[in-house]
């Protein structure tokens, strides 16, 4: 039996040795309270699993999303995620598609940078590629604001962000994101575009 939100989550947050905290989910609409969130330190670097919701009021979607913040160097960005019927169109429309040079993964994937050579040293790392193909879908990207760093957000920080759009409950894939982020974050630092300074911004 699959299990729910909150023991998946209270699991996955004990296997990697990080804290569950319940949200204030009945103040969130009225008072902008917060959601359920796992926090994590992966190889020294603070992440952040939450969930939001979007929608109208007919319909709405929950999103799954991860996010650590860090100081940045050079201002260097990228977005990832697998292809599908409509990524060619997108490449059609001008959308700029940079293969980093492996067979085996070039083929799956978007990727978009502002910095060709960046993007292809953080991909050069193995075991990164590895996780991003064992994730049945992907989007991951560094991006500036978002999520709940939003609110002042320093401009020397970005963050590493993924997001899906549903309700992420297994543990297992929860545990290969976050070494994911670990090892992207790692990556980040060794080609320079990452700081170990304090970010300065609360979960």
């Amino acid at each position: 039996m699959a299990l729910g939100k909150e023991e998946a989550w209270r699991r996955f947050a004990t296997e990697v040795g990080g804290e569950f905290v319940k949200g204030d989910r009945g103040l969130r609409r009225l008072f902008g309270g917060k959601p359920d969130r796992v926090l994590v330190q992966a190889n020294q670097w603070p992440i952040t699993l939450d969930t939001y919701e979007a929608g109208d009021q007919y319909t709405s979607t929950t999103y799954t999303r991860m996010m650590a913040p860090y100081v940045h160097n050079d201002g260097f960005r990228f977005a990832l995620y697998r292809k599908t019927m409509l990524s060619g169109l997108g490449k059609f429309l001008g959308m700029q598609d940079i293969e980093v040079g492996y067979p085996d993964f070039d083929p799956d994937f978007m990727i978009k940078a502002n910095d060709e050579f960046k993007v292809r040293e953080l991909l050069a790392d193995s075991r990164i590629r590895q996780l991003i193909q064992s994730q049945p879908s992907i989007h991951l990207q560094v991006k500036h604001g978002e999520g709940w760093f939003r609110r002042g957000l320093p401009q020397n920080v970005h963050q590493l962000y993924f997001e899906e759009a549903s309700l992420i409950t297994d543990a297992a894939r929860l545990k290969s994101l976050c070494e994911l982020f670990g090892e992207t974050l790692n990556r980040l630092y060794q080609i320079g575009s990452a700081s170990k300074e304090d970010p300065g911004v609360e979960p």
